[in-house]
């Protein structure tokens, strides 16, 4: 829970704060972007909330921040914005709020299939997820895109007995992974899955193509809001961004509209335009020592 006594000092006068114990995950200015904002260092409220939606917005990110930094003086209650998650982001795609500091604040993804449930990345475990999920059907299988982004991957798991899915060069963060992805080449699921190797931040790197249309990405690739295109980061990328550069270019094989990233915001466009913004990114990543 956040402590008003250690409220940032650069705070906006009223109710929502942000607490020094934030580590600049970005996970609130996603969820509330007229509300938090960049320090460099950390986030803080740069405008309280001036309508009902952006309150819902505020407390939708006290709800996801993966410190517990984010607080509130006033009498709002996040007990009625937690019935928001998961997310609907496009059906049948959600968004499961409840980031994980584990994994340095990772959004995480809910798919509801006919065939059976997948989990993208993992959320924290809360009670308020475990019951939704129940309800829903359960988890089949828990897509981990890589070592950094397993947070409560075994615990959910074992509540829903379902399958994890790592590629092996990062299975040493899930050593008991039901099914293993070997290689670089793409794997299949059923008819609407498609998980692709993509090494580069790390050395087992994976993406998951969801029915041609949703990419869910990981820290490969995500839309940048300083440059308003889609960007990839040579700073974070731990493994090789040499390979990180033509697995993005493997990537211009596939249609897809919905770029679903574990950091960094979501982007959704046309495919014409989203293969041409890809173009212009591995032509970047091509020109970048």
């Amino acid at each position: 829970m956040a402590n008003v006594k250690r409220r940032l000092p650069n705070n906006s006068p009223g109710d929502f704060f942000v607490d020094d114990t934030c580590i600049n995950c970005d996970t609130c200015r996603q969820l509330a972007p007229t509300v938090f904002a960049d320090d460099g260092d950390y986030s803080f409220v740069k405008s309280q909330p001036h309508s009902t939606e952006e309150t819902r917005q505020a407390l939708h990110a006290l709800l996801a921040c993966p410190t517990s930094s984010i607080g509130t003086t006033g009498t709002q209650k996040a007990r009625e914005a937690m019935a928001d998650f998961p997310m609907l982001l496009s059906p049948p795609v959600y968004y499961c709020g409840f980031n994980h500091r584990d994994s340095f604040g990772a959004n995480s993804y809910f798919i509801r299939h006919p065939e059976g449930n997948w989990l993208v990345d993992s959320p924290r475990w809360t009670p308020h997820l475990q019951k939704t999920f129940r309800a829903w059907g359960g988890i089949q299988k828990i897509f981990l895109t890589h070592r950094d982004d397993v947070s409560d991957a075994a615990r959910y798991a074992e509540s829903f007995s379902a399958e994890r899915i790592i590629h092996q060069q990062d299975a040493s963060a899930m050593p008991d992974a039901e099914i293993l992805i070997r290689g670089r080449e793409p794997q299949s699921f059923g008819a609407d899955f498609l998980i692709i190797p993509t090494p580069g931040h790390t050395r087992g790197h994976c993406v998951l193509l969801f029915q041609n249309n949703f990419l869910f990405s990981g820290d490969h690739l995500w839309w940048s809001r300083r440059t308003r295109h889609l960007g990839a980061g040579r700073s974070v990328s731990w493994y090789s961004w040499k390979e990180q550069t033509e697995s993005m270019a493997k990537l211009l094989d596939y249609s897809f509209s919905w770029v679903l990233p574990g950091h960094g915001r979501r982007a959704h466009m046309p495919p014409n335009k989203m293969k041409g913004e890809l173009q212009d990114l591995v032509e970047h990543m091509r020109k970048t020592p």
